[in-house]
C-alpha cells in the first residue's frame, strides 16, 4: 500500500480473504496518511520506504531501494499470490520472483508509473468507464484486462456507515454549511500544472461565517500550509480522520484529487472538482451523469444545507472485485 487509498480499496478484500482461511502479508510505504489509515482500521503491516518527493530523481532513487527490500523481504515468504492498486513496485517485484499479480487503478494518465506497474501484471483490473484505447498502447489489453461495472468506491464502501461522533471530534459547528475540502496531490508526476482554483476556493470558503470547512490535507506540509492561512472558518485535522465517515454527512465536497471525489458520488453527496490535470474515463462519465461538477469559480458553489438522508447511494458487492483480482493465479495455475 502506497497511499491512503489502498488501504480503503483493500480493507474489505481483505476481510473476505481471511475470513476463508488465506494468509495476507501487507507492505506499505510511509506516505501521506497511508500507516494511520492502517493503524485506523487495525491492519498490521511491514513498512518498506517511503516516497521520494517531487523530482524524477528522488522517485527513481526511492523506487529503486524500495524494489531491492521488497524483494529481499518477499522472496522467503513463497506468495501464491500479489495484489496491489497501481502500486508498480509490487507487481515488479513479483514478477521478478516469478510470483502472479494483479493491480487495479481507476486513472489511465498516470503513465509512468503504468508503463512499468501494468506491463509487470498478470491481470490488469479497471473500471468499464476506462476506454480500452487508452490502455493498449500499455500493453493492457483482453485477456489480460479485465473490467467491473461502477466506482471502486461502490465496492470498498458497500458495507460503511457513518460515524457521526466524527464532527464532534472535530468540533464542526452543524448549524452551518459543512464543506469537505481535499487539496491537489502536489508530489504527483501526473499533477505538474499549477493550479490556484484550490487555494482561491479555500480562501473564499474560509472566510464565509455560514460554512465551516474541513481540510483534509494529504502531507505535513500542506497541512502546515493552510494552518498557517489562519482562516476563521476552517479545521485542519492534527492527523488521519474517518473521511468517510465525514464525507457522508458534509453538505457539499470539494476535491482536487480523485478518491474523494468517487466517495462523495458513491455516497450520494454533491461534489465538485477542482483537479487540474487531464480528467479520467471515470471522471468523465461521472460529469456525464451529473454526479460530479467541475469548478472555475468558487462563487459558483451551491452551499446549502443538505437534509440527512438525501441522495441517492450505490454498494457493490467487493467480492466481484476480488474475484477478477484472484484470476491471476488461475491462469498462472
Amino acid at each position: 500500500m502506497t497511499a491512503s487509498a489502498h488501504v480503503l480499496v483493500f480493507r474489505p478484500l481483505i476481510r473476505l480473504l481471511r475470513d476463508r482461511g488465506d494468509e495476507v502479508e501487507i507492505t506499505a510505504r510511509e506516505y501521506a496518511q497511508t500507516l494511520q489509515l492502517l493503524e485506523l482500521h487495525g491492519l498490521e503491516a511491514t513498512v518498506i520506504g517511503r516516497h521520494g518527493g517531487r523530482s524524477r530523481l528522488g522517485k527513481a532513487r526511492s523506487l529503486t531501494s524500495r524494489l531491492r527490500a521488497l524483494r529481499k523481504w518477499a522472496r522467503p515468504h513463497e506468495f501464491d499470490i500479489a495484489l496491489a492498486h497501481g502500486s508498480h513496485e509490487l507487481t515488479l517485484t513479483a514478477r521478478r520472483l516469478g510470483v502472479p499479480s494483479a493491480t487495479t487503478h481507476d486513472y489511465e494518465f498516470a503513465t509512468l508509473q503504468h508503463q512499468l506497474g501494468m506491463r509487470a501484471a498478470t491481470k490488469v483490473v479497471v473500471p468499464e468507464s476506462i476506454p480500452g484505447d487508452r490502455l493498449a498502447h500499455l500493453g493492457v489489453r483482453p485477456p489480460k484486462l479485465l473490467r467491473y461495472p461502477g466506482l471502486k468506491e461502490e465496492y470498498y464502501l458497500s458495507d460503511f456507515e457513518p460515524d457521526p461522533t466524527v464532527l464532534e471530534t472535530l468540533g464542526v459547528d452543524r448549524d452551518r454549511v459543512l464543506v469537505v475540502l481535499r487539496p491537489p496531490p502536489d508530489v504527483s508526476l501526473y499533477h505538474r500544472h499549477s493550479n490556484p482554483l484550490f487555494p482561491q476556493t479555500l480562501d473564499f470558503l474560509g472566510r464565509l461565517e455560514d460554512v465551516q470547512s474541513v481540510v483534509i490535507p494529504r502531507t505535513e506540509d500542506q497541512r502546515e500550509y493552510v494552518r498557517a492561512l489562519d482562516l476563521p472558518s476552517v479545521i485542519v485535522p492534527h492527523r488521519a480522520v474517518d473521511a468517510q465517515s465525514l464525507i457522508s454527512l458534509a453538505d457539499v465536497v470539494v476535491s482536487a484529487g480523485g478518491t474523494m471525489n468517487r466517495e462523495a458520488a458513491a455516497l450520494g453527496v454533491p461534489v465538485y472538482t477542482t483537479y487540474g490535470g487531464r480528467l479520467g474515463g471515470v471522471d468523465e462519465e461521472l460529469i456525464r451523469e451529473g454526479r460530479l461538477k467541475p469548478l472555475t469559480d468558487p462563487r459558483a458553489l451551491e452551499l446549502t444545507r443538505r437534509e440527512d438522508g438525501s441522495g441517492s447511494r450505490v454498494r457493490r458487492d467487493p467480492e466481484l472485485l476480488l474475484d477478477l483480482l484472484l484470476s491471476a493465479r488461475d491462469e498462472a495455475g
